[in-house]
């Protein structure tokens, strides 16, 4: 019997060789006579251990990692197939520290599936919840969705039951399912992951969905920089649809569902629902004024379920599960897990789920490993670019939306962002005006002008920090008030959360890091 081999196709994975590392254990086996089954399954989330090699044994799965082409004939000659001794054996996958500490709800299959594989998917619990959702009314789904306290992960935090109810009661006939999957934050791939290692999840939430409101169609609005997420998509809902979880008679019931994927614009602004909704419907993305709300004049007036990625893809845990299983996780009034994704100055950057409630300190450094320099980590940025920086005083702040709104911080998508101590804030405040400026969609003034005129004052600051002559003192002061008196406009006068959040980087970067703009003495 062929032995199962496994190595990720997830764009992560190919990126660091995974192509080449699949080809080579080929090409190695045949050349030795040995007979493997090589299966392309998703990431695991170690991204610095990929490429990720798993040998299927009585026992599980055992890992060999980073496994790179020039180390392939060497496995062969370790007798790696039998869970051989090597250097880069790291025993079984499931005992992995890493892996062990977390709580895996909406990933729960993420890497140990073949992504476009309907039949691995069934037979890990796929469909469980869409079969129990068809025995349910909308409204026992809804509350279902309700009870679990599932809020919404795309960054505003909205519960998702309260969105659903508004879209059930409205009394027409068409109504819309929109994913928004244009995933722009920096440091986040989340949604990346769940789409290319596991698209069946997100098609079983959105089908739970549609029949839960009452909407026969919906759409994945894609972020354009996702090629990999796009093939895998179209493969999975054409296999849906084939074996009848998509199209008329869903699974022989009386629902209709049917679902597209459409290319996002490829601008940051997008990733805000209304200007989602208005680039979906072929026009330029640019923020709508609320009220109506989506929920109730959405997609092409209709009402409109629009929900992230992360969000859509764990409703079917919770319609397999039940709500309770769901909300024993958690604190406070955040309830579930969170998928948080570990980016830059870091050892050990990848996706780590967990329950609401573990520290920034515990990601960093028992998941992280510190630095990837060595250095002490200085500051983090959470929620991605419009998203607070933090010192090293908050990073015991648990992960929690009220208990960071408490400091003046947004969890949003769960991106985290180290950077060490090298770094300097100025011109991580400059940057954060600077792509505001470049990603406004210019409807309103206070982002228009306001992230532009912002550029410039902090380029002031930056050149008089070092002024020693009183005028030079004087002229810092005020170019330091100026950016806190156009911060507050930006902060209450913007239409969206661009405008109205990039001061959320630039004050906080200020206050917490004074030193760099010159502040220390002033």
């Amino acid at each position: 019997m062929a032995i199962k081999v496994y190595v990720p196709r997830d764009s992560s994975a190919l990126s660091l060789g995974a192509d080449r590392t699949a080809k080579a254990i080929q090409a190695e086996a045949a050349k030795r006579g040995i007979e493997i089954e090589l299966i392309r399954n998703g990431s695991r989330g170690l991204f610095w251990l990929e490429p990720f090699v798993e040998v299927a044994t009585d026992k599980g799965r055992v890992a060999f990692a980073p496994v790179q082409p020039k180390d392939v004939a060497s496995l062969f000659d370790a007798d790696f197939l039998n869970n051989g001794a090597h250097a880069l054996n790291l025993g079984l996958t499931e005992e992995l520290a890493w892996l062990k500490k977390q709580q895996r709800l909406t990933f729960a299959r993420v890497g140990i599936t073949d992504p476009v594989s309907l039949e691995d998917y069934l037979a890990h619990d796929g469909y469980k919840g869409l079969k129990n959702a068809l025995n349910m009314t909308g409204a026992e789904i809804v509350k279902s969705v309700t009870d679990s306290g599932l809020r919404g992960r795309g960054g505003a935090a909205f519960p998702t039951g309260i969105k659903w109810n508004t879209v059930l009661g409205c009394q027409v006939e068409q109504k819309y399912i929109v994913c928004n999957a244009d995933e722009g934050d920096s440091g986040t791939y989340s949604d990346r992951m769940i789409m290319e290692n596991d698209p069946f999840v997100l098609i079983e939430g959105m089908t739970i969905a549609g029949v839960a409101v009452g909407a026969n169609m919906g759409y994945i609005y894609l972020r354009s920089e996702y090629p990999h997420a796009l093939k895998v998509l179209n493969e999975a809902i054409a296999k849906a649809e084939a074996a009848g979880y998509l199209g008329d008679k869903i699974c022989g019931s009386s629902h209709t569902f049917n679902l597209e994927v459409r290319r996002a614009a490829g601008a940051y602004i997008c990733g805000e629902e209304t200007s989602l909704l208005e680039s979906l419907e072929g026009k330029r993305g640019q923020v709508r004024f609320k009220p109506p709300l989506p929920a109730i004049e959405g997609l092409f007036g209709k009402p409109t379920v629009v929900n992230n990625v992360i969000s859509l893809a764990t409703i079917p845990i919770i319609l397999d599960k039940g709500a309770q299983y769901y909300a024993d996780y958690g604190m406070g009034r955040s309830r579930g897990t969170l998928p948080i994704q570990l980016a830059g100055n870091i050892k050990h950057g990848g996706l780590v789920e967990l329950a609401f409630g573990a520290t920034l300190r515990e990601l960093l450094y028992d998941f992280g490993g510190g630095s990837f320099t060595g250095k002490p980590i200085r500051a983090v940025q959470v929620g991605g670019p419009l998203g607070a920086f933090l010192p090293e005083s908050q990073f015991d702040t648990p992960l929690d939306y009220e208990e960071f709104s408490k400091i003046w911080a947004v969890l949003g998508h769960g991106g985290i962002v180290a950077f060490d101590d090298t770094v300097d804030m100025a011109k991580m405040a400059r940057y954060a005006f600077e792509f505001c400026a470049i990603e406004s969609c210019g409807k309103c003034t206070p982002c228009r002008i306001g992230s532009t005129r912002g550029v410039e004052v902090i380029d002031r600051i930056i050149a008089n920090k070092n002024a020693l002559d009183t005028n030079g003192v004087k002229e810092h002061a005020k170019q330091v008030q100026l950016v806190r008196d156009l911060s507050d406009t930006m902060i209450n006068g913007s239409l969206c959360a661009l405008g109205g959040m990039t001061p959320y980087p630039v004050l906080s970067a200020m206050n917490h890091f004074g030193e760099d703009f010159g502040l220390e003495n002033r």
